[in-house]
């Protein structure tokens, strides 16, 4: 390694010396020409300016070459015939011009030598000063890349306290705390504490805080870094930056090195192959080496954070490295109300708030997602000037996260109104006859996002697993505003309104059939899907489409038959959301009600 660095530095200096050169060498020419100017002019041009008196001195050199200083500073040079020169040297002295002769031709005066080199001097100082500031602020050369390696956190105050809906996790970790606080009461035992934790788990579900909330409650010296710092185009310098890091917190036992986004680091090694990335595999070689080689790394927990596991190298999840694998996913409804919970105490909340009811209606949100939310609905009040946030600000901030921004500068025709109005009509209606789906939150006709209008449905809790009998409502509904127009308007006046069900319940069809078992020909097979780099022959494709269109066509002809039946229920729902544009769940079900 210390090799390879040499080549580094030698390459730096090579590139570095030619710069210089390229630049020393017309700068050297450029100092040393004549500080006074020069033109080459014809014969005649010089007997006519000696015959107009603004020539002050000539001077004829020996190969009757002749040079002449006029009054305006310019050296004028020209080659004389032999026949003439003695002639105009006479004529030139007639008419009062200094005449002189030479033997060879001399260069007028100009800066000196040495003085341009010394120039060139200070040009290759600044270039070298560049060349290594560039390099030390790369990290290429020395030590000076190396100073950010392992930033310690300030004021690391986060406690498990302030990490809530994921009790679970924490539990594990309190080990690695109870460790950290005294780490003599495991040896006691024989046992050995890990020495690696990998949390993984989507975007947002707290990784990085509950990282810092383990150093809060054990109260010892938290290093950071991103695995992304590690990795550099110059040979050694990530290793490099891996020995400096683990280093600093080492000197601080015990302490933690936390590691963010780990996968920038620790994908899987490429075995020098083709397209192989052979200064990473070496940051990673020498990560694997500190974390278990041949020197103890005592009173240092590395934990790192990961959104893709499945990438890492197999040596760096191995026992022995990363011995402990915690998974955050989103919070669970319990999880969901002690986040909003935290969230809410800082927060001036009006009377009217139940964050029981809002944990109901965010399924699948994270904890930054319910994050956002909490302060989109701040936002929501004081725009609205409100002493304190109500419910409807949570409501509208789900909104608009959901469903996008809402656009009333749209303009739209009673025409179209109306067939957005009949369109979601069919999604509410037929949501209303399948028992398996999920009760309708609220249906609107105002654009929000990309849609003139939607259907929100919400889940009464959460489901681990989906159902046949779910996913099949699911794919009704979702065929409920194309069934409703063909109904209405007929084949020859449905819109585009159905792009996204279209996209939706396609995307359902596939997952059933390909993943999850559920085709009728191809039974239990497992087809996985083309982006997990399972490839499908053309007849197992079209088979697989066949079963795809079956279940559309059943979904179709399920909503087509409901809505059919209920077409008094249909019309009162579009007629209501024409009137009203925002109808709640409960409204819906009264107006369907009434039309029976």
């Amino acid at each position: 390694m210390n090799t390879r660095r040499g080549l580094t530095a030698a390459l730096a200096i090579l590139v570095a010396l030619t710069l210089a050169a390229a630049v020393s060498w017309p700068l050297v020419q450029a100092l040393r020409a004549p500080a006074t100017p020069t033109k080459d002019v014809s014969y005649s041009e010089l007997r006519r300016r000696i015959d107009q008196g603004s020539v002050r001195r000539l001077t004829i050199y020996g190969d009757h070459d002749g040079a002449a200083l006029g009054g305006d500073g310019v050296l004028r040079r020209t080659r004389l015939p032999d026949a003439v020169a003695a002639d105009l040297a006479r004529e030139a002295s007639a008419r009062g011009v200094e005449v002189a002769f030479a033997d060879d031709e001399i260069l007028p005066p100009g800066r000196s030598l040495p003085f341009a080199i010394a120039l060139a001097a200070v040009g290759n100082i600044v270039i070298f000063s560049g060349l290594a500031f560039l390099l030390y602020r790369l990290g290429g050369l020395g030590m000076g890349g190396l100073r950010q390696a392992g930033r310690a956190a300030v004021g690391h105050s986060a406690r498990f306290a302030d990490v809530a809906g994921c009790e679970a996790e924490k539990a594990e970790l309190r080990e690695i705390v109870d460790f950290l606080k005294d780490p003599g009461q495991y040896a006691r035992l024989g046992g050995r504490v890990p020495t690696g934790v990998l949390l993984s788990g989507p975007p947002g579900t707290g990784k990085t805080l509950l990282a810092r909330a383990v150093a809060g409650e054990a109260g010892v010296p938290f290093f950071h870094m991103a695995g992304s710092d590690f990795v550099e185009m110059f040979v050694g310098v990530g290793a490099a930056r891996v020995r400096s890091a683990f280093a600093k917190a080492r000197k601080k036992a015990p302490s933690i090195l936390f590691i963010d986004e780990i996968d920038a680091l620790g994908r899987a090694r490429s075995g020098g192959g083709p397209g192989g990335h052979e200064e990473r595999d070496q940051t990673l070689n020498q990560l694997l080496v500190e974390m278990d080689g041949f020197k103890p790394n005592s009173g240092v927990i590395v934990i790192a954070a990961t959104n893709r596991p499945d990438i890492l190298d197999k040596a760096l999840t191995r026992p022995g490295r990363f011995s402990r694998h915690v998974v955050l996913p989103p919070p669970d409804l319990a999880g969901r109300r002690r986040i909003l919970e935290v969230h809410g105490d800082r927060l001036r909340l009006a009377p009217d708030v139940d964050l029981a009811v809002l944990a109901r209606g965010t399924p699948g949100f994270t904890g930054a997602e319910l994050a956002n939310l909490a302060n989109e609905a701040a936002i929501v009040a004081a725009r609205h000037r409100r002493p304190a946030v109500t419910m409807a600000d949570f409501d509208a901030a789900r909104d608009r996260l959901l469903l996008g921004n809402e656009r009333p500068a749209l303009a739209m025709t009673e025409e179209d109104r109306r067939h957005t109005a009949v369109h979601e009509a069919g999604h509410a209606v037929v949501a209303l006859h399948c028992p398996a789906s999920d009760p309708i939150h609220k249906a609107t006709i105002l654009p929000r996002g990309g849609a003139l209008g939607m259907v929100v449905r919400l889940p009464e809790r959460d489901r681990p697993s989906l159902r046949r009998s779910r996913l099949e409502a699911d794919l009704a509904v979702a065929m409920g505003g194309r069934a409703a127009e063909l109904l209405v308007y007929g084949p020859a006046e449905v819109s585009t309104g159905a792009s996204g069900d279209l996209r939706m319940a396609n995307d359902l069809a596939r997952r059933m059939v390909t993943e999850w078992g559920m085709g009728a020909d191809r039974g239990l097979l497992w087809h996985g899907a083309p982006e997990q780099g399972v490839s499908w022959s053309e007849a197992t494709s079209h088979i697989l489409d066949r079963e795809i269109q079956a279940l559309l066509d059943a979904a179709m002809g399920r909503a087509g038959a409901i809505l059919a039946e209920h077409r008094q229920q249909l019309d009162a729902v579009a007629e209501g959301l024409l009137k009203w544009e925002v109808l709640s769940g409960e409204e819906i079900a009264r107006l369907a009600e009434r039309a029976i």
